[in-house]
């Protein structure tokens, strides 16, 4: 815990992306980025220089997940936690059949989490986006779009009045899946049918064969976003 609160903790300052009083929610999908997140800054609370309220919000995909695992931790964290319902997976798949549905999903998604902040009166929201997506991002827009971008440690939302910060782009995706496993997290297992089939996993093989023939491949491209 120590080493990767020490990591959050670090971004959390470079970026100046907690003050003081901000009430903040973790966007909790059930994966292991997010319940990392969760755990990490539940304990940061304990240790932050700006005393900060937390809070966890799940969007229900309509995928019959189970989250009494994640209510159970929340529990335990003393987080109040809330899953907002909603048929977003069955608009996308049966209704729609969308032969590419990652990028419909995410506005969907971010915009009923976005509406459950304010339905709640926060402003803040904390997303477990990491080292690895954060680079994997990147190549993205290089490859599909023909641009250079990269999402920022904070943006600000001013037509929703929400503030996204994402506090662990400098813990890598190895030391997740390895905290997750090592504090025995509720992960849940990904429901959608196209897990597994997308750009990102392409782009992800990608990234992995040249960083075995680059070393410090990954490591460049996150400087270079830093620089940018």
């Amino acid at each position: 815990m120590q080493k990767m609160l020490g990591l959050v903790r670090r971004c959390v300052e470079d970026y100046n992306m907690i003050e003081a009083g901000d009430r903040i929610a973790v966007g909790v999908s059930g994966g292991k980025d997010s319940l990392a997140l969760l755990a990490i800054l539940a304990e940061l609370r304990n240790f932050n220089s700006n005393p900060f309220t937390l809070e966890a919000i799940t969007i229900d995909m309509g995928l019959g997940m189970d989250y009494s695992g994640i209510h159970s931790m929340c529990n335990e964290l003393n987080v109040p936690y809330t899953v907002v319902e909603t048929q977003i997976a069955p608009i996308i798949f049966d209704y729609r059949k969308e032969k590419n549905p990652c990028s419909m999903c995410s506005k969907m998604r971010r915009g009923a989490l976005n509406q459950a902040l304010l339905d709640r009166g926060l402003t803040k929201l904390a997303l477990g986006h990491h080292y690895d997506d954060a680079v994997e991002t990147f190549m993205m827009s290089l490859i599909y779009e023909g641009r250079i971008s990269c999402f920022q440690p904070v943006t600000n939302l001013d037509r929703m009045g929400v503030i996204q910060i994402r506090p662990m782009l400098y813990i890598t995706e190895k030391s997740a899946d390895n905290f997750c496993r090592r504090m025995e997290l509720p992960v849940i297992e990904n429901r959608c049918p196209a897990d597994k089939h997308t750009k990102r996993e392409e782009i992800k093989n990608l990234v992995f064969e040249l960083q075995g023939r680059y070393p410090d491949f990954k490591d460049r491209i996150f400087g270079a976003m830093q620089r940018l």
